[in-house]
């Protein structure tokens, strides 16, 4: 047995760690964007495949027999890929996929289909945005200059921000929520922007803006291909034909 680990979110990492410990051999596959990985303790490649031909490739000179799809729920076109990929192939799949965040009493939220909408649901009026995106659909954001944007990134800008007000917070989750709170305070944040990523690492802003009142624009989640999903470490090494308890 030889597993792809598509990931670049916690649980991914996660899900590396007890697929060593269960001695299964695995390559965890990073997307590349950002500057300094966090380090896996199985074999590690980064980068991308080449599109759904280049994967296929990949996937048969690699010796792999199973795939994982841990990718973040908005990095729609890798998980359209692994699909088409592993239908082409033969290979079975498993969506390690986090529930997505629910509204509950006291959240102010405004769905969006997509990035492309948020534009349209800003105010306004001049306004301080938290817009927790990340960079790479910064720029569709022109369109709104008279508000002044907090970005939070991992890594360090090496190219100039479009955006004609803007401040920059370089840090890593997972995130708290007292240093949300403390965030959103300091930077006088008016209403944030944020993907429907689910999961804990990412939803201390949430709470966050729940108790301070602020209005979240809340994009949903792409549409994916249906495929065999599942919650957890464990459901995928059962998945794989690992007994956790007996260790086989």
């Amino acid at each position: 047995m030889r597993v792809l680990l598509l990931g670049g979110t916690t649980e991914a990492s996660a899900l590396a760690r007890a697929l060593e410990s269960a001695g299964i051999e695995t390559v965890f596959s990073y997307a590349g964007r950002t500057n300094a990985p966090i380090a896996q303790p199985v074999e590690t490649r980064v980068g991308g495949f080449g599109g759904m031909e280049g994967l296929i490739d990949y996937l048969r000179t690699a010796h792999i027999t199973h795939v994982v799809d841990a990718t973040h729920p908005f990095a729609a076109q890798m998980s359209r890929n692994a699909h088409d990929a592993c239908t082409a192939t033969g290979l079975p799949l498993v969506r390690l996929e986090r529930p997505a965040w629910e509204a509950q009493n006291g959240d102010d939220w405004l769905h969006v289909p997509d990035i492309e909408s948020v534009c349209d649901a800003l105010p306004y009026i001049p306004s301080r945005v938290f817009l927790a995106i990340g960079r790479m659909h910064v720029d569709l954001l022109l369109r709104q200059p008279q508000h002044h944007y907090l970005l939070r990134l991992v890594d360090e800008p090496t190219d100039p921000i479009a955006l004609p007000k803007h401040s920059v917070v370089v840090a890593r989750g997972p995130f708290d929520v007292a240093g949300d709170t403390s965030l959103l305070r300091k930077h006088r944040i008016d209403c944030i922007v944020a993907k429907n990523a689910g999961g804990a690492g990412a939803a201390a802003k949430i709470t966050a803006a729940r108790q301070l009142g602020l209005t979240v624009i809340m994009i949903d989640r792409p549409t994916l291909p249906r495929a065999k999903t599942a919650a957890d470490s464990q459901s995928v090494l059962r998945w794989l034909g690992h007994n956790a308890e007996r260790g086989v």
